[in-house]
């Protein structure tokens, strides 16, 4: 079993759009037995809240259930039992590191899977209220993301 765990900052926007849009791109590959999705936050203002609206109406939109999804703080566990942790922008990223304990776990952001776009970061939604840019880029990184998983 694969243990991802996709991160932003407040795990209402960006973590859970991902963490909806991979479930799909899993299911249809038919790897749902061997590969776990989770999302979390690095941040801890909007622990318990579900997914954004616009987040919601993202996955809406892809008939993705996100009833039972609600922000939580990334924990030393995920660190210990996730392959990789795939944050959203550099930020993230830094946070991430600073947090890491074990040294295994792969840390990378979400379009670094994306030839030609591995410097790009995904911009927040919720400060740019741009969900469409925020779906396109997720969709495409995690494509790539399964890609690199699958080709293991």
């Amino acid at each position: 079993m694969v243990k991802v765990v996709f991160v932003c900052l407040g795990n209402i926007c960006r973590s859970p759009m991902a963490e909806g849009l991979f479930r799909k791109e899993v299911a249809n590959a038919g790897l749902t037995d061997e590969i776990e999705i989770d999302s979390a936050a690095t941040g801890t203002w909007n622990l318990g809240k579900p997914p954004h609206r616009g987040t919601r109406e993202v996955l809406k939109k892809h008939g993705i259930n996100y009833e039972a999804m609600r922000a939580r703080k990334v924990t030393d566990a995920d660190f210990e039992q996730a392959d990789y942790i795939i944050g959203m922008d550099q930020n993230n990223i830094a946070d991430l590191n600073a947090l890491n304990k074990n040294k295994d776990v792969t840390l990378r952001s979400l379009m670094s899977f994306v030839s030609g776009k591995e410097e790009e970061e995904i911009p927040d939604p919720y400060y740019t209220g741009d969900f469409d840019e925020t779906e396109r880029m997720v969709t495409e990184g995690v494509k790539a993301l399964l890609a690199f998983i699958t080709k293991k």
